[in-house]
């Protein structure tokens, strides 16, 4: 190479890569919609829900659903579903209840005892997908039945209240920024899921597996191990999600935590259309379920009816696997 071609490279203006505008806008359109909204609903109601206290209610209270959501986005990467996720949130929070309240026990170890039945519920899930290859939809929806009868025969059908106030004050009570711990917890729960999937070689073998799993099997994974640590995962996730929602109410109902089952799926789907688009992620779970949570907040300061909820999620949930699906080209999601 000539000195004048030494030269030329040197004084050539280094390349930048390009940005695609397409790409960006596709992942942070659901955060500017998310803003859009804040901003009609704070013109329509300033005083009340542009507060700092409507948003620190809005951030504490839905960390309870944001974990759930963080538990089912586990299974859904590796290409299965799982749907008792909410009823290990009751049985776990029952658990505690019974436990705590009924027995006595101290509350580190009644958690202790919640966190290993949501792991071993996940167990279960992942012993009859795997070893007998049945749909994931079949083994958690029956798994997830049973998983309420027996919290119906723990409780007798009753709500039991006076959960330990050392759980509630770390949970609810003692705040940052005048926002519950609670918020804080799911974010750090967050940020260590998108870690785990972003850099280490488990999370990085989760996401191959969830995009082809013969693919995966063929370059030496073991599929089969992954889809099970993502089930005993997603037990234990959804168990801490319970465990929040005792600190919470400062009691376990048999029957409220399974209402969160069809938010969650619906910003699980929706999530998958932001930050990285076409792929479950933690951070796009979480502005999902404020995204969907403001709607509702706005709606019912408006004075909409208590059924706007269901309205809202159901169509949420219909409308986020369309879009997903149009992130991914329509190709046919493999969930086997």
């Amino acid at each position: 190479m000539t000195t004048t071609n030494l030269t030329a490279d040197a004084e050539a203006p280094a390349r930048r890569p390009s940005i695609n505008l397409k790409r960006e806008g596709e992942r942070f359109a659901l955060v500017a919609a998310w803003l859009l909204l804040i901003a009609i609903f704070g013109i329509l109601m300033p005083e009340s829900f542009l507060s700092w206290r409507n948003f620190s209610t809005m951030f504490g209270s839905q960390a309870v659903l944001v974990v759930l959501t963080l538990a089912i986005i586990l299974p859904l990467t590796s290409g299965d579903f799982d749907l008792s996720g909410a009823s290990i949130l009751t049985m776990s929070s029952m658990l505690i209840a019974v436990l705590n309240v009924k027995h006595g026990w101290p509350i580190g170890p009644v958690i202790l005892v919640a966190l290993l039945s949501g792991a071993v519920i996940g167990a279960v899930n992942a012993f009859f997908v795997l070893y007998f290859r049945i749909h994931s939809l079949i083994v958690t929806l029956g798994v997830g039945t049973f998983a309420n009868g027996m919290i119906l025969w723990l409780s007798q059908s009753q709500t039991i209240s006076g959960v330990s106030m050392t759980l509630v004050e770390w949970v609810i009570i003692n705040r940052l920024f005048g926002i519950p711990l609670a918020f804080f917890y799911a974010l750090i729960l967050a940020a260590v899921i998108w870690y785990a999937l972003e850099f280490t070689i488990p999370g990085r073998k989760l996401l191959f597996v969830g995009r082809g799993r013969e693919v995966a099997r063929l370059n030496g994974i073991n599929v089969d191990r992954v889809r099970a640590m993502s089930f005993i995962l997603s037990g234990l996730i959804a168990a801490l999600a319970g465990v929040f929602y005792s600190g919470m109410t400062g009691s376990a109902d048999p029957l409220s935590g399974l209402n969160l089952l069809l938010p969650a799926f619906a910003a699980a789907f929706l999530g998958a259309t932001t930050i990285s688009p076409g792929r479950f992620n933690s951070f796009g779970a979480i502005i999902s379920v404020y995204f969907l949570v403001t709607g509702i907040t706005g709606l019912t300061m408006l004075g909409a009816q208590a059924y706007v909820q269901n309205l809202f999620y159901g169509g949420a949930l219909v409308i986020a696997v369309s879009l997903s699906q149009l992130v991914r080209n329509r190709q046919p999601q493999d969930f086997s």
